[in-house]
């Protein structure tokens, strides 16, 4: 089946979207070409599994984005080669205890291109770059560890790597051998400050937004969304952005909206390293004040239920691996682990065992159902993940197989199931991780982190159209997504946007 997503209107746009917050800045002059590196961060906030920093290439002129990459570890230093359409970049991070691994990366800002230069497989953080010539180009790295070493953290090596062509370097080429040189002060500088002015001077309407984690619809055509730094936001039809509640913490996550729209819920984010108790805020929808302050025993999720109430569901000890966020459930769906050997159950409460009047307030003394195991497949170990309950009560959800070395091939599933039956309905997999699902009449619509938006069919499972989400031409990755009626698709992004969609 062909099918095109036509952005119809986009809400949050701004000068250098696709980096956020700028931490380095180089530029060219000559090719009035500006790079940009933004705060390395999680794809979706409070994630294990997707952290990156975004660079992008900007021209001086027009500001428009000319390519963008996703490097894995924080951006230390930039280059443009002084001929070709190429731009070194160097990453790198203390892993914790001992190694600083980190990436040579080389990208062609033409094509868009990105390649990984270093033949060791931690690689080495690379602090600094400069190219002496079209075939040399300089590198300052840190030590490769820091054992018995204090002076690794103010100290580096440099080596000079000549390559006659740098357009056909191929991938993990650059040998230890080549990166071997002396001992030399290698300062860590903090380049945010120049790097801020420097967009400033450019354009000062540019903002540090980041990772929409829910965007929802009111009935007069108001959209409202959490984000990085944000609680809640509201934006009115015309475009205009009505108002925002600020947060010095994560900001907001989870949104259920009142049936009266004067208010809505909202699950605030608890950073990991934080002993805070994770909050609950009811914000008033005219200007975002605060109407009530909840403060649950354990972390959550804040569910719409089906009767449009708000609910909250436990998530257990686990974070993000056991966090299962059913919309639209008849009951409140969650997690329980039942013992080392009986592992891990789909269980579900009756939301009415909390009075309307008090919800979202925790069940006091709530009777759980064990509906079933919750890992279909014997021996597999299932992570959980947004999900939806569809009208004839089956349960549609998102999440990976655990593995010791991280996500495999195949090792992320959609799965269709009726709530007391072990075998599913139907089984989506893929490579990527799912980043949020809803679903209409005929289609589930899943995001997945590389940017990736698959619409499967919602009887069978199967795939009927499968894209890459794009803004002019540069890709993003769409973290939340709600169906907001026929055809038509709210989508926010890892970088701050809002994407009132079309399905055409």
């Amino acid at each position: 089946m062909t099918i095109s997503l036509r952005i119809d209107r986009i809400l949050g746009d701004r000068p250098f979207a696709e980096v956020g917050d700028p931490v380095l800045a180089v530029d060219d002059e000559g090719r009035g070409l500006l790079a940009v590196a933004g705060t390395y961060g999680p794809v979706a906030g409070v994630d294990e599994f997707g952290s990156t920093a975004p660079v992008g290439v900007y021209g001086t002129g027009d500001l428009a984005c000319r390519a963008l990459l996703r490097a894995r570890r924080p951006v230390h230093a930039m280059a443009f080669h002084p001929g070709l359409p190429l731009l070194a970049v160097g990453t790198g991070d203390y892993d914790g205890g001992y190694f600083f691994e980190g990436e040579l990366l080389l990208l062609d800002w033409e094509t868009g291109r990105a390649t990984s230069l270093i033949a060791d497989g931690l690689g080495r953080q690379v602090l600094g770059l400069e190219w002496l010539s079209e075939q040399e180009l300089r590198v300052l790295m840190a030590p490769p560890d820091d054992w018995q070493d204090d002076d690794a953290w103010s100290e580096g090596h440099v080596a000079v790597v000549h390559r006659p062509d740098w357009r056909v370097v191929p991938p993990r080429s650059i040998t230890g051998d080549e990166l071997a040189g002396p001992r030399v002060p290698a300062p860590r500088t903090d380049r945010r400050a120049d790097a801020r002015e420097t967009v400033s001077g450019l354009r000062t309407d540019w903002d540090p937004r980041r990772n929409v984690r829910a965007v929802e619809e009111l009935s007069d055509g108001r959209i409202v969304a959490t984000l990085d730094g944000v609680q809640l936001e509201s934006w009115l039809p015309s475009g205009r952005r009505q108002w925002a509640v600020r947060d010095d913490d994560g900001g907001g996550r989870d949104i259920v909206i009142a049936a009266d729209e004067r208010s809505a819920w909202v699950g605030l984010v608890r950073l990991p390293w934080e002993e805070r108790a994770q909050a609950v805020v009811r914000l008033a929808l005219q200007d975002g004040a605060q109407l009530d302050h909840l403060t649950p025993s354990g972390s959550v999720s804040l569910v719409r239920c089906a009767d449009g109430l708000p609910a909250l569901a436990p998530t257990g000890q686990n974070g993000e691996r056991s966090r299962l966020r059913i919309r639209r459930g008849s009951r409140i769906y969650f997690l329980e682990t039942v013992s080392a050997e009986g592992g891990t159950w789909l269980a579900a409460a009756d939301p009415g065992s909390v009075p309307v009047a008090e919800r979202p307030r925790e069940p006091a003394e709530a009777e759980v159902d064990r509906l079933c195991p919750y890992s279909w497949k014997p021996g597999e170990t299932h992570f959980a993940g947004p999900g939806v309950e569809t009208a004839d009560g089956d349960l549609i959800h998102a999440g990976i197989v655990f593995h010791g070395h991280g996500l495999q091939p195949g090792g992320s599933f959609v799965v269709r199931r009726t709530v007391a039956g072990e075998e599913p309905t139907w089984v989506f997999r893929t490579d990527r991780r799912a980043m949020d699902l809803d679903h209409d009449t005929e289609a589930v619509y899943v995001t997945y982190d590389d940017g990736e938006i698959v619409g499967l069919d919602l009887r069978d499972g199967k795939v009927r159209w499968r894209l890459h989400l794009a803004v002019a031409g540069v890709p993003v990755v769409a973290t939340a997504l709600t169906v907001a009626g026929p055809g038509r698709l709210l989508i926010g992004t890892a970088d701050g946007r809002l994407l009132d969609c079309s399905t055409v």
